[in-house]
């Protein structure tokens, strides 16, 4: 079977089916996601750990009944927490982009490699630390004037990133690409972005609950960053997964409505950036689809429609 034809045709999916897919795509490809994640944010958070202890020793001093605030201390511990902070999101930044990679290949048809993924994210790494730093000054300058416009601008450009990756778009394009998609679509995008974010939030919150509780017993203060570290590292490899595979299933389902991407990606794979030839098809004419067949090999298309069962089921 050719690579094309082994690629599902996409439709338009509610909102409850792209975070079904999300869930889903998780699960199939969790350790491949994982390792993306694990590789980068493990060794960043240790040195991140290890500034922050190194740096925050020394700020009070006890002597009998007197205690004494090193002030000169002060600003070695805000620029460790600095460090850490910048090397935290650092982490982040490189995990979920090598996660939108491999999310993208697994829901475009292709095998994803979390060592291609890093690779193609170190290699554009400049390009996504600037769609990210652009799109946090200019909703953080609409925040500034009023909440709501920060907040617009912040759903616009959710998928400016993917944009980046799939199509090779850079800078404030990115941002323009992503604002063109999900114009016409706010609020639902805002809506599949909510619920996205309050489901990893819920893991998130549980992972740390349960450290806190043990570094809250322990009253030790290494012992409190070693649980911080390992609440960050095993959150990020459950919920950094999850977050971007439902933010690239939203992108795709974006540009299905908007452009006609199944047709495209059923005419050859257009808006493959490995192969070094970038095209957005334009939308195509109106073409009634035939009614999906009910059996079959394989699911006509992602998620399969209700009812269809593989030969050998019906």
């Amino acid at each position: 079977m050719s690579e094309a034809a082994a690629i599902p045709q996409l439709r338009p999916l509610g909102i409850g089916e792209i975070l079904d897919v999300g869930i889903k795509i998780t699960i199939r490809h969790w350790w491949t996601l994982a390792r993306a994640v694990l590789v980068v944010v493990v060794p960043l958070q240790l040195v991140a750990a290890i500034v922050d202890v190194s740096a925050s020793g020394g700020v009070v001093t006890t002597t009998g009944d007197t205690t004494t605030i090193n002030e000169s201390q002060i600003w070695t511990v805000v620029a460790g927490a600095l460090v850490a902070v910048i090397l935290t999101l650092l982490a982040q930044t490189i995990a979920t982009g090598a996660c939108f990679k491999a999310v993208a290949d697994a829901y475009l048809g292709r095998q994803p490699s979390w060592r291609r993924s890093l690779g193609e994210v170190l290699r554009r790494l400049h390009s996504i630390i600037w769609v990210s730093i652009l799109a946090v000054l200019l909703a953080g300058l609409g925040f500034l004037a009023c909440i709501l416009p920060g907040f617009w601008l912040y759903i616009s450009w959710a998928v400016a990133v993917p944009a980046l990756l799939t199509e090779g778009v850079k800078g404030r394009r990115a941002l323009g690409r992503s604002f063109r998609l999900v114009k016409g679509f706010w609020w639902r995008t805002f809506a599949i972005v909510l619920l996205g974010s309050i489901l990893g939030g819920i893991l998130q919150a549980a992972i740390g609950g349960v450290l806190g509780g043990l570094a809250i017993a322990a009253d030790s203060e290494i012992v409190d960053v070693v649980t911080s570290t390992l609440s960050a590292v095993i959150a990020g490899a459950l919920t950094t997964p999850f977050i971007a595979a439902v933010t690239i299933v939203l992108y795709v389902d974006l540009r299905v409505r908007k452009e006609g991407f199944d047709l495209a990606l059923l005419a050859g794979r257009l808006g493959d950036v490995e192969s070094g030839e970038v095209f957005v098809p334009p939308p195509p004419p109106y073409l009634p689809k035939p009614l999906p067949p009910r059996t079959g090999t394989q699911p006509p298309y992602w998620p399969p429609p209700p009812g269809w069962k593989p030969d050998g089921e019906a």
